[in-house]
């Protein structure tokens, strides 16, 4: 075969024809020690600005990068920069300049020519000033749309790329244990399959706008004790491997996330930065992931003055290296001093990072930085903010309406009453920038228009006549929920971990005023995590949940109340009826649910999967091509749905597994299918789901996980507690053992 051409004048590691790792092996080969390191580390430019900043946690800022600590790599090169947008308040068009002026400095301060890699928080859009702010991730979870969320990932890559970013933080695919924690808002859910296929799609859209996925939090994080941030994670490996690890699992194999950042937790007394069954074992070996190992923030400091594993910032930095990170971010602290590291593990990450840079261009000889067009930098155009609506509108749900008071009509007077229903913290998660930088620079706006639900709604319903005191109104709509923060500034996000599930900030105690009054009272509420409405839910005409939903969430929720938006939102997370003895997730065993041996009940109010609609639906009886299918094999269900009601409605079809004898104690239901069936007044649909034997499978006593033969239930249903049709299912042949070649999810049409 005959060699492509190729000029004397380029080198091997130039040369745009060869293969990635091809081309950064010839440069690694090239490379001093000290430019090797250089490419494990990050700077952080203006975080050095203390302002009390709320982007980092309190005692942070001694390690904040100076320009000097810039000026003293550039001669080497550098790896990463570290969030130049997601830091202080830029204007777009002057931000992108500014990136482009940064990284001709640094690519003309090394002598391979190389830029640095750029990235960015993008968990509800790109995290910086005048960017479309869209719904946090519980609401993702939400909608039950892989497709949407794919769609709002590639737009929200579309807008990084374009002014020169490169890696995105995002998505987080901590599974939900305890709905305490702090960062519950960042998570997709309570379910594994949900936060998989969610998760995995937000990778797709992103990685299909050219930005590398990182994810987070590899892993445990979620199940940290008393669901404190930072806190151990007391994990058995029976829930790692079957609860905690299936999303990112996912997402590499499926999504093709090319970064994994590891998590602040321990699991069994081991950090995971410095885990080498986790980050070597499990995620490159078992999972064959190929792409970059990058730190959360500070994390291998942490090493040294938390865990207290290493006794000084190079020991962190070998544990580290060994266990298979290969870049510090922030910046550099303990990845600086070559002298410390194997060359071997130097080498190996250095050439992770440089084949990922190569991959994104940043190796060929005519790669300049991001140029800036002649007319400004818009990054919250008209698609991206129709986008947030949607995904705000799809995310909403209602979760009762007995009384059958919404959707409101006419001309009603209203009584809005809540602290946060004139808000603009009860739309923002705390990843979103006005909340994580915004706060410290009170004298800038928002950055895009971010109504209240108070704002919103007289817009929604221009006949309404609004009334201050809700006995002399027709229904009172009651905002309740939290506001948005960082360690300890809010009541939900993260370092805002809860003691109990009661709302914050005395909202119960007006909560009891309102109903004393006896007006009819919509429950709304606005928040980063599920709240105890035992108390209220029996007694309100109705309750919306929304999940930080974003700017465009405060006409989305109005929208719901009004008609104009059917509700279809669905629960990622149940609902507890309770503040205290916190709800077994619906994955819980038969031990874990309501049963004789204890008064205590810890059955959710509102289930997992939940959510009503305006309209009314008919299922048929599922059809089954094959009851009886081998270990190995798959069997196909068919049912129509049909909307029986006078309005539009969108019904999600859920399917869920049951296990009646297993090995090991087993969750009664799981989650293993869904699909969003949208359907017109009189219209019917039918939904196809394909159920591989593999999505039986499950981790036994002896560590490994196998498909069992025997009898099995596929239930097909609106809610993890409202089952529609039980269809038997027999699995013969021999116990079959499967590993990552597994199939991961049940195939739905909608037709």
């Amino acid at each position: 075969m005959v060699k492509p051409w190729r000029s004397s004048l380029v080198e091997p590691w130039q040369d745009t024809t060869l293969p990635a790792h091809v081309r950064a092996a010839d440069l690694l080969a090239r490379m001093t020690t000290e430019e090797k390191t250089a490419q494990l580390s990050s700077v952080w430019l203006g975080a050095e600005i203390d302002t009390g900043s709320a982007a980092v946690a309190p005692g942070q800022h001694a390690y904040a990068a100076h320009s000097a600590v810039l000026d003293a790599l550039l001669p080497y090169g550098l790896g990463h920069l570290t969030r130049p947008f997601g830091t202080v308040p830029l204007e777009p068009t002057e931000g992108a300049a500014r990136l482009a002026a940064l990284q001709r400095r640094i690519r003309a301060g090394n002598r391979f020519g190389l830029p640095a890699l750029a990235h960015e928080e993008c968990l509800t859009g790109f995290a910086a000033w005048q960017a479309t702010v869209f719904p946090t991730p519980l609401a993702w979870g939400a909608t039950f749309d892989p497709a949407l969320i794919t769609e709002m990932a590639q737009g929200i890559g579309a807008s990084m790329r374009a002014v020169g970013i490169h890696q995105g933080l995002a998505p987080v695919l901590d599974v939900v244990r305890d709905p305490r924690w702090g960062r519950t808002e960042e998570a997709i859910g309570e379910d594994p399959y949900l936060v998989g296929t969610i998760g995995t799609a937000y990778v797709r859209g992103l990685e299909a706008a050219g930005i590398v996925a990182t994810l987070k939090h590899f892993a445990g994080y979620s199940a940290s004790r008393a669901a404190r941030n930072h806190a151990p994670a007391p994990l058995g490996p029976r829930e790692l491997a079957d609860v905690i690890l299936p999303p990112f699992e996912m997402a590499v194999r499926e999504g093709g996330a090319r970064s994994v950042m590891p998590a602040y937790n321990d699991l069994d007394g081991l950090p995971a930065h410095a885990h080498v069954p986790l980050l070597t074992g499990i995620l490159r070996e078992q999972w064959q992931f190929r792409g970059t190992v990058v730190s959360d923030y500070f994390a291998l400091s942490f090493l040294e003055s938390a865990h207290k594993v290493a006794g000084s910032a190079a020991d962190a930095a070998r544990l580290a290296l060994a266990a298979g990170v290969d870049v510090e971010l922030p910046i550099a602290r303990c990845l600086t001093d070559a002298e410390h590291l194997p060359e071997e593990q130097l080498d190996r990450a250095a050439l992770r990072v440089l084949t990922q840079k190569c991959e994104l261009g940043l190796l060929d000889p005519d790669e300049e930085p991001a140029a800036v067009d002649d007319g400004p930098v818009d990054l919250n155009p008209p698609h991206l903010r129709d986008l947030a609506r949607k995904v705000a509108q799809e995310s909403v749900v209602l979760l009762a309406n007995d009384s059958g008071v919404l959707p409101l009509t006419g001309g009603p007077r209203i009584a809005v009453v809540g602290p946060l229903a004139g808000e603009q913290a009860a739309m923002l998660g705390c990843y979103t920038f006005p909340r994580h930088v915004g706060v410290n620079h009170p004298e800038l706006p928002a950055g895009v228009d971010v109504p209240t639900f108070a704002e919103a709604l007289p817009v929604e319903l221009p006949d309404a006549v609004f009334v201050d005191d809700p006995a002399a109104a027709d229904v009172c709509l009651a905002v309740v929920g939290d506001r948005s923060g960082l360690f300890g500034r809010g009541s939900s996000g993260e370092g805002c971990d809860a003691e109990d599930l009661q709302l914050p900030y005395e909202q119960g105690a007006l909560l009891d005023e309102v109903f004393a009054s006896g007006t009819p009272v919509v429950l709304v509420v606005l928040s980063g995590r599920p709240y105890a409405l035992g108390r209220w839910a029996d007694r309100a005409a109705a309750v919306v949940q929304a999940f930080f939903p974003g700017q465009e969430g405060g006409s989305a929720v109005a929208g719901v109340l009004s008609g104009r938006v059917e509700p279809s939102g669905r629960l990622p997370v149940g609902v507890p009826r309770t503040p205290g003895g916190q709800p077994a997730p619906y994955l819980a065993p038969p031990l874990g649910l309501r049963g004789d041996p204890s008064n205590v009940d810890p059955s959710a109010l509102f289930p997992f999967g939940h959510g009503l609609s305006y309209t009314t639906f008919e299922w048929s009886a599922p059809q089954c091509d094959t009851p009886e299918l081998s270990t190995d094999g798959e069997t196909t269900l068919r049912l129509t749905v049909r909307n029986t009601g006078e309005r539009p409605g969108t019904e999600v079809v859920q399917l869920y597994l049951h296990d009646p004898v297993g090995t090991v104690a087993r969750p009664e239901i799981r989650l293993v299918g869904y699909a969003r069936v949208p359907l017109d007044a009189g219209q019917s649909a039918q939904v196809h789901a394909t159920f591989p034997a593999d999505l039986a499978a499950y981790t036994g006593a002896d560590g490994r996980r196998v498909v069992e033969p025997g009898a099995l239930e596929l239930r097909v249903a609106a809610s993890s507690t409202l089952v529609h049709h039980t269809v038997p299912l027999t699995l013969t042949g021999p116990v079959r053992e499967v590993g990552h070649e597994r199939r991961l999810r049940c195939e739905t049409r909608v037709k």
